[in-house]
């Protein structure tokens, strides 16, 4: 059996609408390498899922010049989108994973395990999907998570989504051309209001979040139109923030893909009560699985 047989190595995953990430670190929390795969969130296909998680972790044992470590040396901690639905959970529960051990627990959980390194607190997630999440005194809350499109606003996903549908309207003459209407076209390759639907119908989550940057981009420049869109989406995340206040946590966080732009638009108020995330969500996961694996086998 070689030495990497015989040493203990943990990998964290964060599975999002966006992206899945993987850490691999060492039973002495020395963090070794990470990777970066396709989207891990269940809800948009389950295979899809599987195939990011195990890809995201064969990038990270690369990364840390691990390549010969089989998965099944592996304990794994998986942190995902969309498992707060019994279903997907059950669902990815029953995975035949590669892995020595697998314990799975919702992105929210491990985000705030990673933000408070831990420790009891709450976290806002705006990043292709919005949701909040607070653990306190063994208690967790959740508000929002409720998916694209009827819910997430103020994620990514939604100010997409804001921007293909005040185009339409701006193309249609309901609503005057805003710095978004040609910029949305040309990333798109669309001439018209025809082309542009063909391109959006039916989309992702994934791909309407690639275009909220434009909205931000547009209101930055003072157009009106996307600072309504930006305005509304932020009052939704100070709500999200009071909201989990309530339940008097000892810290939040604000975390996600998103966050960078969308925090100055918060109310100061807000932005005051923030504190910085000790450790990303994927560290939350090594720290979930860690728990588990001495619970299980104390």
């Amino acid at each position: 059996m070689s030495n990497n047989e015989q040493q203990h190595y943990f990998v964290g995953i964060d599975g999002g609408g966006s992206k899945c990430k993987a850490v691999v670190v060492s039973d002495d929390n020395i963090v070794l390498g990470t990777g970066i795969s396709g989207p891990g969130n269940p809800l948009y296909g389950f295979e899809q899922a599987t195939d990011s998680i195990t890809a995201s972790v064969l990038f990270a044992l690369e990364d840390a010049g691990l390549n010969d470590l089989p998965l099944g040396n592996l304990i794994a901690g998986v942190g995902l989108a969309g498992v707060n639905l019994p279903v997907l959970f059950d669902q990815m529960s029953a995975w035949q994973h590669p892995f020595k051990h697998l314990f799975l627990a919702t992105d929210l959980f491990i985000a705030c395990l990673g933000a408070h390194q831990g420790g009891d607190g709450a976290v806002m997630i705006t990043g292709t999907g919005s949701c909040g999440f607070s653990y306190v005194d063994g208690h967790p809350f959740v508000i929002g998570a409720h998916g694209f499109p009827h819910g997430d606003k103020g994620s990514g996903a939604w100010f997409g989504l804001q921007a293909a549908k005040h185009v339409l309207l701006s193309i249609d003459g309901i609503l005057a051309p805003t710095i978004m209407t040609d910029r949305l076209l040309k990333k798109l390759n669309c001439k018209n209001d025809t082309a542009l639907v063909e391109v959006i119908a039916g989309q992702s989550a994934t791909f309407y979040g690639q275009l909220a940057h434009l909205v931000f981009d547009a209101a930055e420049q003072g157009d009106e139109v996307a600072k309504r869109i930006v305005d509304e989406g932020a009052h939704y995340i100070d709500n999200i923030a009071n909201t989990l206040l309530s339940k008097n946590p000892p810290r939040i966080s604000m975390i996600g893909g998103l966050t960078p732009r969308l925090k100055p638009w918060l109310s100061e108020s807000t932005r005051g009560k923030l504190s910085k995330p000790l450790s990303p969500p994927e560290i939350g996961s090594v720290l979930f699985a860690r728990e588990q694996l001495a619970l299980r086998f104390c």
